[in-house]
């Protein structure tokens, strides 16, 4: 499509895929997508995108590897990077900087907030209300219905992956399945759902008493998410 921005999303979760791919076409950009860092290294080099949206924490080849992937290799060291994560604690964004992202912001996502970063790493106004559809609010409702079925959908694999996390005490297992739920909570219109992981999110696992915080948070997590599949099922 020619004389549109190219924008490539790199994120593990399909809703936030959808729902940034949803967006930034309703201001007429042209979005590719990609699911996991090494496939976005291949699609940066073909499609040679303006702008990159990277999520950090995906499994296999993870968002700092992309970084670092891309920083020596000469066609595509210099395309902006903003990076998406649902883990902003200081460390984690001093290693996306140190990796090569140019900016980091925390999910849940806040449109105007990714409005004014991707402005400033573009230049210029690229959301002027000239190039959005503006979608009714009953297309935002149906929108917003679409990715709770997506996030249902595949919530099953999360929640065994949890329950497999808690068994073991495995703390990167733990961390890695619900850090999506953080950032898919507040894009579905569910924000106690990012509420609670972020409270898994942010405790350290030092003690059984802290492993019993936790099962206790990702159960009420389950039956939040029971609620919800009930709502769309209705």
């Amino acid at each position: 499509m020619p004389g549109k921005t190219k924008i490539l999303i790199v994120d593990d979760s399909d809703v936030i895929l959808n729902s940034l791919k949803t967006f930034f076409e309703d201001f007429d950009f042209n979005v590719i997508t990609s699911s996991d860092g090494l496939d976005g290294i291949q699609k940066t080099a073909e499609v040679k995108p303006d702008l990159i949206i990277l999520d950090l924490m995906m499994p296999n080849f993870d968002g700092i590897k992309m970084l670092q992937v891309k920083k020596v290799l000469k066609d595509i060291r210099n395309i902006p990077v903003l990076v998406i994560s649902a883990n902003t604690a200081r460390s984690n964004v001093l290693a996306a900087l140190e990796a090569g992202a140019d900016k980091v912001i925390s999910k849940p996502i806040d449109d105007e907030e990714l409005k004014r970063n991707v402005n400033e790493l573009l230049g210029g106004n690229n959301f002027s209300s000239f190039n959005s559809s503006s979608f009714s609010s009953n297309d935002k409702s149906e929108i917003k219905n679409k990715l709770a079925e997506f996030f249902i959908e595949s919530f099953q694999m999360k929640k065994e992956m949890i329950k497999s996390a808690l068994r073991e005490k495995n703390e990167n297992m733990l961390r890695m399945a619900v850090h999506e739920i953080k950032g898919a909570g507040g894009t579905i219109g569910y924000p106690e759902l990012t509420e609670l992981s972020s409270l898994i999110l942010e405790k350290e696992y030092n003690n059984p008493s802290d492993w019993l915080f936790a099962e206790i948070k990702c159960n009420q997590i389950f039956l939040t998410v029971d609620q919800i599949k009930r709502l769309i099922n209705t």
